[in-house]
């Protein structure tokens, strides 16, 4: 039996050289070729939805609904907003000229960067590793995807299924772990767009510096969620409990990552929450099948260590059961924890959901400013001044106002970070365009040649010019007329 072949530094090479051939080649370029790559990727999603869906479940124990509609249909609506609107963002956009260049006319031209690389995570296997590809295709770049090791199953199944399905010219599949993907980074792409945690992500950027390659960066950080008084607090808390839990078991960017609230409101937003999450998931939600699991055991041991600190051991209200037998961890609610703890240092990502309390809910704009500007901003409220503020004061990749998550699905809307939560967006056309370089063209004929622009100069030359540049119609003729 032979051994697999290695994915080396030599091997990434000779990858990125093929790619650059067929980038040059032209053919990805053409509408129908990116339209082509487009349905099958559609097919792709629709012929082996249920195998998608297995692969996920293997990897995380993700319940079927949640795969099938957050990973698998949200490919399938990239796929169908682009193919429906690909014609008109590839079409050149007509921009004015100014009397500077009279005559002559302008245009915006989108042109494919190259050859892409796109580093998916683990939580969402599928949908964060196809929809970048959705939107590289759709602006007409040759890419090579490296799905995460650590859901390998779903990684494998992708591999396989894009090789059945895509141009394997133009679209390449590397599967591994650190070695393939420190010779991938190697290379010099056209852009990275990489979706993880910050300490990769900052890996991932020192190694474009070094060719000057542009990147995206979705990472995360610790989404807040900020409950007024006065509201639908049943519905509050279901919203809160779909985006905390219902994502993927808190393993997701944009999770809420802890609640602020006043002292006042906190009983009973504690005693609501306790209510939904025990009607959704029962009196022993680790015996509840639509739940997540944790990914791995070292994650598993991660949040244990957050659970353990001796800040935070005595603050839980709900929940805190462990199974790491089965990679399970119940449903944890914390009170009054402190801001100093290690749980409110660093992104969650799990079950765990501590909260804050303050006097007066305007506090929550200090707590939240104080540290890195997070992925999403949750605010919880029927007070329109507290609305407006929220939206002018909070720095954050989004803003949701009474719900958790959505703004996901709003494929009109930019999805990316800011600060320590990424750079860069995508989702819709803002996929098209991450993906795209903005040329700028201008056209001119061989008429309207001023001849006061070329040597030698003259004061009256200096006169017209600066008239030209910024004194409009009056200046020009004034300095035709040859007056100061």
């Amino acid at each position: 039996m032979s051994e697999a072949k290695v994915f080396d530094a030599t091997a990434a090479t000779e990858l990125v050289k093929e790619l650059r051939g067929t980038f040059a080649s032209g053919r990805t370029r053409s509408y129908e070729w990116r339209v082509s790559q487009l349905e099958s990727i559609l097919k792709l999603s629709a012929d082996h939805e249920e195998e998608i869906s297995d692969a996920i479940h293997s990897d995380l124990s993700k319940p079927a609904l949640e795969s099938i509609i957050h990973e698998i249909g949200m490919v399938k609506n990239s796929c169908k907003l682009a193919l429906k609107e690909l014609r008109r963002w590839m079409t050149p956009e007509k921009v004015q000229t100014t009397i500077t260049t009279f005559p002559s006319s302008a245009e915006i031209v989108p042109e494919p960067l190259g050859v892409v690389l796109i580093i998916s995570p683990w939580n969402y296997p599928f949908f964060l590793s196809l929809d970048p590809v959705v939107g590289a295709i759709a602006a007409g770049n040759a890419v090579v995807l490296k799905p995460s090791e650590i859901s390998p199953t779903t990684s494998s199944l992708v591999a396989k299924l894009l090789v059945k399905y895509l141009d394997t010219s133009a679209v390449k599949v590397v599967e591994g772990a650190v070695p393939e993907t420190n010779a991938l980074l190697e290379q010099k792409w056209d852009k990275i767009f990489y979706t993880g945690n910050g300490r990769v992500g900052r890996i991932v950027m020192a190694a474009a510096a070094k060719h000057l390659t542009p990147v995206v960066l979705e990472l995360g950080g610790k989404s807040p969620v900020v409950v007024d008084s006065k509201i639908n607090l049943q519905v509050a808390c279901r919203r809160i409990i779909a985006g905390k839990w219902g994502g993927n078991n808190g393993q997701a960017c944009v999770s809420p990552d802890y609640i602020i609230t006043t002292k006042e409101v906190a009983p009973k937003l504690v005693e609501s929450l306790k209510q939904e999450l025990e009607r959704f998931y029962g009196k022993n939600p680790l015996e509840s099948k639509d739940l997540s699991r944790i990914v791995n055991a070292n994650h598993f041991d991660r949040l244990t260590k957050l659970l353990d600190d001796d800040k935070v051991s005595g603050k839980i209200v709900l929940g805190g059961e462990k199974d790491k037998s089965k990679l399970q961890i119940a449903p944890t609610l914390l009170l009054d924890v402190p801001r100093d703890s290690l749980i409110m240092t660093e992104e969650i990502f799990g079950p765990l959901l501590p909260i804050i309390t303050v006097d007066k809910l305007e506090d929550c704009f200090e707590i939240v400013n104080s540290v890195p500007k997070p992925l999403a901003a949750y605010l919880f409220t029927s007070n329109k001044n507290l609305k407006e503020q929220f939206v002018a004061c909070i720095s954050a990749g989004a803003v949701v106002i009474n719900d958790t998550t959505l703004h996901l699905a709003v494929s009109t809307l930019p999805f990316g970070g800011v600060g320590e939560s990424g750079m860069g967006a995508y989702h819709g056309k803002f996929s098209f365009d991450a993906f795209s370089h903005k040329k700028a063209v201008l056209y001119r004929s061989f008429a309207g040649d001023v001849a006061m622009r070329y040597p030698p100069y003259t004061p009256g030359k200096l006169r017209f010019l600066k008239a030209l540049l910024g004194d409009g119609i009056l200046g020009l003729i004034r300095a035709l007329l040859g007056w100061s």
